[in-house]
C-alpha cells in the first residue's frame, strides 16, 4: 500500500449523514493554498494524494487539482459519496483532467437505510450510477464503508452485491464509526457495539478473501479480526512505522499520525497481539472495555503477513 497524504478541499457536502466526522463548516480551500500542499507532500517524499472534504466534488478548483497533481506526476484520488459524479459528464471532465482513481462511501445495499443514515433519498439510486459510469470511464474503484449500528447486522451482505454487480470494484475499506466527531454524538444510535458486527464482519472478510479482493480495517481491535490481523490500518500503521498527514480545513490543520494508539484494558496484557494491536477507540466513553478480550495467536506470524503484502508479496 502506498504511503498516501490527505488533504480537505471543502467542507461543504451534500448529503447530511448522521455519523458524519468532518460537518459542514463553510471553509473552502483556495487553490493555489491547495497546490503549495501538493508541492510540500511531494518533497516529504509521499507517494500519492488523496483529496476528501466534505464532498470534494463540491469543490470548484477539483478538476485544476487534479490536472496540477497528474502534472508533478503525483497519484491523485478522491474519497466521494458518489453523488455528483452520477452525472457522466462531469465525471468524465474529472477523467480528463487526470483522475484515475476514486473511493465511494457505500453505508447499505437497502436503499431505505441508505437514505436513512444520509437524509438522501435518491443516494443509492445514485451510487448506482455512478458505479456504472466508472466503468464506461474504466477508472479504478474503492469501496469505503462506516461501520454503525445500522449496518452491522448486513455487512457480508453489502460486499456481496458490490462484487456480484460491480466485479471491477477490486478494494474495500470498512472504518469503524468515530462517534467523538459531531454529528455521531448528537445521533448515539448510529453506534455500534463489537458484539454487533463480529460475525458480520469476520463473513464479509471471508467472503472478499474467498472472492480475491483486498480490504482494509480501521478502529477495530485485533481480538475481532484476529484471522485477518494483517488487514488492520492501525497495526500495519505500528508495525511498519507508517506516517500519515492529514490537512484537514479546522482547528486541527496539519496534522501528522505515525502511530495509532487508542485505550487498553486489563485483559490486553495478556493478548499475544497487545504489542501491534492500537486497542479501543474512544474506550468506556462511547465503546466499552468489557468488550475486550485477549488472543492467542502468534504475533510473529500476523507481523510478517503485514510486512509481505507491503513488499508485494502478498494480498
Amino acid at each position: 500500500m502506498a504511503n498516501l497524504a490527505y488533504l480537505q478541499v471543502t467542507r461543504e457536502c451534500n448529503q447530511e449523514c448522521r455519523f458524519c466526522s468532518n460537518p459542514p463548516t463553510g471553509k473552502t480551500i483556495s487553490l493555489e493554498s491547495a497546490k503549495k500542499i501538493v508541492d510540500d507532500y511531494i518533497a516529504k517524499g509521499f507517494e500519492g494524494l488523496v483529496l476528501g472534504g466534505g464532498e470534494p466534488t463540491l469543490y470548484p478548483g477539483l478538476a485544476e487539482l487534479i490536472k496540477y497533481s497528474a502534472k508533478k506526476k503525483f497519484p491523485c484520488r478522491i474519497i466521494s459519496n458518489g453523488q455528483k459524479t452520477a452525472d457522466f459528464k462531469y465525471f468524465r471532465s474529472l477523467v480528463a483532467a487526470g483522475l484515475k482513481h476514486i473511493c465511494i462511501s457505500v453505508y447499505s445495499d437497502d436503499a431505505r437505510i441508505q437514505a436513512f443514515l444520509t437524509k438522501n433519498k435518491d443516494s443509492l439510486s445514485n451510487i448506482r450510477k455512478t458505479l456504472n459510469n466508472a466503468k464506461k470511464l474504466k477508472i479504478n474503484v474503492d469501496v469505503a464503508m462506516t461501520i454503525n449500528r445500522y449496518n452491522a447486522g448486513h455487512l457480508s451482505r453489502v460486499v456481496s452485491w458490490l462484487v456480484r454487480e460491480y466485479p471491477f470494484i477490486r478494494h474495500f475499506t470498512w472504518n469503524n464509526l468515530d462517534p467523538a466527531m459531531n454529528r455521531a454524538s448528537e445521533n448515539p444510535d448510529t453506534i455500534p457495539r463489537f458484539f454487533d458486527l463480529e460475525v458480520e464482519l469476520h463473513q464479509a472478510m471471508c467472503f472478499l478473501e474467498e472472492n480475491a479482493r483486498t480490504f482494509r480495517v480501521e478502529r477495530v481491535p485485533l481480538c475481532y479480526m484476529t484471522e485477518f490481523a494483517q488487514c488492520s490500518t492501525d497495526a500495519r500503521r505500528i508495525v511498519r512505522k507508517e506516517e500519515r498527514m492529514d490537512y484537514f480545513l479546522d482547528e486541527k490543520g496539519l496534522k501528522t499520525q505515525k502511530r495509532t494508539s487508542y485505550g487498553k484494558s486489563e485483559c490486553c496484557r495478556a493478548c499475544s497481539l497487545n504489542e501491534i494491536c492500537p486497542g479501543l477507540y474512544q474506550m468506556d466513553r462511547y465503546y466499552s472495555s468489557k468488550e475486550l478480550f485477549p488472543v492467542f495467536v502468534s504475533k510473529d506470524r500476523v507481523i510478517k503477513r503485514i510486512l509481505a503484502v507491503s513488499q508485494g508479496k502478498s494480498q
